[in-house]
């Protein structure tokens, strides 16, 4: 198959895709659908009626009662009363909750990872929890509606009574609900997304990231960009939030400002992105990079091999898992992403050589139906991983503002190959990632792991080697 047959294909399943997509879409603002993952027996592998649910459950209608529409309540901490030491804390359980796209525009590849998190807690639960508690982790759906967002957030924090949030989904989705997370004093913990608003922490001190956040990526890919792609016209696609333009300022504060020669940006709602790459095309861009969730970076691709455009192609790796990938490109994707750039601050899910990929395959095979293995599986393992890490940290007296220094502290290392940023002053996540190129189907990582800043500072290589996983699979 030459590279043209192979986007005449690409383009013929990225038109099956788009009609599949507006159909998530539509699903996903008209659903008022949730699931409840829990962890009632953490030693039987977990039972789904469906790929998207994850963990054994229930379902639940996601609805909000009359009775979450009132202002805030109270955060105090009840007293210590038989084991009870916080709201969604008692002697032998801690109830988290998360809100997840497990239906709508962005749920391919990511209704995985709160399967993947549930996985993870009942392999900890076998083995005795934290501190002696079992974690319950409640996943509620949201299509990636930011207003859906809001409604399941008040129902998990005023009705559910949670304990914290972990792992909730989205850039448009989780910043819509900032405020109210304040005014309830919920610990948020690692937002399931590379958004600059969750490092903030005199406006928002109970919220974290967790991954790299868009800058700093884009500083990394735009210095890649720079050293082998020299004197070519750079252009830029991206989702219009957050997303995408903290990540084409980190790869403009590389390339320098007005570098890029044409910004291009999508609507998760719009599937027709048509006039976009057209646009790119005719400005002549010869690379573009992309800040795409892995549907729009495949209707992107897609779309530029039915006007046989082929561009150099510089993905996020929040839109480049391949597995994900080829669920929509089908047979093309080895010939459409051959050579496409992108990154990665945890160790590749086909890399089986890596202790943390094998620990987490091994989980995986066992608790969570033996789900294809990718990235967005290797995701949700490796946050729960860091989520049992702070919780012990907080100690047995597990109270919100415990939990919250507990992240503060900072000094966590796991799967990632960079460290993270965490401080009292600092609430972002990982502090760097590293190139990764497709050669033969698989990214393969190439040159140095760097850390650095949202801010001006120089790319740094960071040397220290990935810790192995622990023996027994848990954080000490």
């Amino acid at each position: 198959m030459t590279r043209w047959e192979a986007m005449g294909t690409a383009w013929r399943f990225a038109s099956a895709t788009t009609a599949a997509a507006a159909t998530l879409v539509a699903c996903g603002s008209s659903s008022s659908g949730g699931t409840t993952a829990a962890t009632s027996a953490p030693a039987t592998p977990a039972t789904t009626s469906s790929p998207a649910t994850g963990g054994t459950g229930t379902t639940d209608t996601g609805a909000a009662s009359s009775a979450i529409s009132s202002p805030a309540a109270s955060s105090v901490a009840p007293t210590d009363n038989g084991g009870a030491t916080d709201t969604g804390v008692t002697a032998d359980e801690i109830l988290l909750g998360t809100t997840q796209p497990l239906t709508g525009p962005a749920a391919p590849g990511y209704s995985k990872i709160s399967a993947a998190m549930n996985a993870y807690f009942d392999f900890a639960n076998e083995a005795g929890g934290v501190n002696g508690r079992k974690i319950t982790l409640k996943v509620l759906d949201d299509g990636y509606n930011p207003a859906k967002t809001a409604q399941l957030t008040r129902q998990l924090v005023l009705q559910d009574k949670v304990f914290g949030l972990v792992g909730a989904l989205g850039t448009p989705t989780h910043t819509a609900v900032l405020d109210f997370i304040k005014q309830n004093n919920v610990p948020d913990l690692f937002v399931s997304s590379g958004s600059r608003n969750w490092n903030q922490p005199d406006k928002y001190p109970t919220t974290f990231g967790w991954q790299v956040d868009y800058t700093v990526e884009g500083k990394i890919l735009g210095d890649y960009i720079k050293k082998n792609f020299d004197g070519k016209k750079v252009c830029s696609f991206g989702q219009n939030d957050d997303f995408g333009t903290d990540g084409v300022q980190g790869v403009e504060l590389t390339l320098g400002a007005g570098s890029l020669v044409d910004k291009q940006n999508y609507t998760p709602t719009n599937t027709n992105v048509g006039p976009q790459i057209g646009a790119l095309q005719a400005a002549g861009c010869e690379v573009v990079v992309a800040f795409t969730v892995p549907g729009f970076t495949a209707l992107a691709m897609g779309t530029a091999a039915q006007l046989k455009f082929a561009p150099q192609w510089v993905l996020s790796n929040v839109g480049a898992d391949i597995p994900t990938l080829t669920g929509f490109l089908k047979e093309a994707t080895g010939p459409l992403l051959e050579g496409a750039v992108s990154d990665n601050y945890l160790p590749g899910a086909a890399d089986t050589t890596n202790s943390w990929t094998k620990l987490f395959r091994t989980v995986n095979e066992k608790y969570n139906d033996n789900a294809p293995f990718d990235g967005n599986v290797l995701y949700g393992m490796a946050m729960a991983y860091t989520t049992l890490q702070v919780l012990k940290a907080a100690g047995p007296k597990l109270t919100r503002e415990s939990v919250v220094e507990a992240v503060q502290k900072g000094g966590y290392t796991g799967p990632g190959l960079v460290p993270f940023r965490y401080s009292a002053t600092d609430h972002a996540g990982y502090a760097g990632t590293q190139i990764n190129v497709v050669k033969d189907g698989v990214a393969t990582p190439t040159g140095p792991v760097y850390t650095t800043d949202d801010g001006g500072a120089p790319l740094t290589e960071y040397t220290t080697a990935q810790p192995e996983a622990p023996a027994n699979g848990l954080p000490e």
